[in-house]
């Protein structure tokens, strides 16, 4: 679970991202990502609501780290530098929405991103738009040029922009951090996340004392050391759990005592047994249309 794309191949945002047309509210473009993969740091005009129909992506600002599971989606406001990671290969689908249309929205207003619970409605719609827009994989942005601006497209974009305005926060969120003693911590242990030395331990790796980096955590991220690991530990989980691993692996390569005590971590933060989590609400499928 790196934090960096240093060594990572990246690819270029996508065009769709930076049309600016009060005309078409709402673009929808599909994508895929492979594996080691990521989407170069940007930001764009457009704001971008977006989703992995399969895989589990990490979002990462300024802000920190959004992990976005397939029954998730997260919300990026235009204007926010972000960039995009996968370890494995993720099938994206995308709507941009145009700044015009946020007006007299307030919920989608904000200037940092966060993750949503997806629905079943804004999954059909999501799928509907991209399908209407004719860009399957491969075919580049042309499809969003036709588009479609019947009735019932420009009824679909008003509703998915209803439907984006209500979906329920979700706590995928890892924040970060600003200063350099903190990031040599936060930066080590996303990409180590069983590491389970202790704070006194890393504080010799980044150069600073316990009481500092105690200070700066509750300072800059708003949580205790021990709540931002495990919080990590959590969302690291999920990724593993995408891709298969059991309650007993997971709890083994993340620095649980057992698979019980996994299992009840997991329980108490998501509110849901682990390997209930990606197909809640029936949208982890396989063979979505449109894929």
């Amino acid at each position: 679970m790196p934090i960096d794309v240093a060594d990572t191949p990246n690819a270029a945002p996508s065009p769709t991202a930076f049309v600016i047309d009060p005309e078409r509210p709402v673009l929808a473009r599909s994508e895929r990502l492979a594996p080691g993969w990521a989407v170069a740091p940007h930001s764009h005009p457009r704001s971008q609501l977006l989703w992995a129909v399969r895989g589990v992506l990490r979002v990462f600002s300024a802000d920190g780290v959004w992990i976005v599971p397939p029954s998730h989606t997260v919300w990026i406001p235009g204007g926010v530098p972000h960039h995009t990671v996968s370890e494995t290969e993720v099938e994206i689908r995308n709507l941009y929405v145009d700044p015009s249309a946020l007006e007299g929205r307030p919920a989608l207003s904000g200037s940092a991103c966060s993750v949503r619970l997806m629905t079943g409605l804004m999954r059909e719609i999501i799928l509907r738009l991209c399908s209407m827009a004719g860009n399957e994989m491969g075919n580049g942005a042309a499809g969003n040029e036709a588009g479609g601006r019947s009735s019932h497209h420009r009824y679909l974009c008003a509703l998915a922009l209803d439907e984006i305005t209500v979906l329920a926060e979700a706590p995928l969120h890892l924040p970060g951090g600003h200063d350099p003693r903190l990031l040599r911590v936060t930066r080590h242990l996303v990409a180590n996340p069983g590491d389970g030395r202790s704070l006194a331990e890393l504080g010799t790796m980044a150069g600073a004392s316990i009481r500092t980096l105690e200070r700066l955590f509750h300072g800059e991220t708003g949580l205790t050391f021990r709540q931002w690991r495990s919080r990590l530990r959590l969302l690291s989980a999920l990724e593993l759990l995408n891709h298969g691993h059991s309650s007993t692996e997971i709890a083994h390569r993340l620095g649980y005592g057992s698979a019980s005590a996994f299992s009840a971590a997991f329980r108490s933060y998501f509110g849901t047994p682990p390997q209930s989590f990606l197909a809640r609400d029936g949208l982890l499928v396989e063979g979505v249309d449109g894929v």
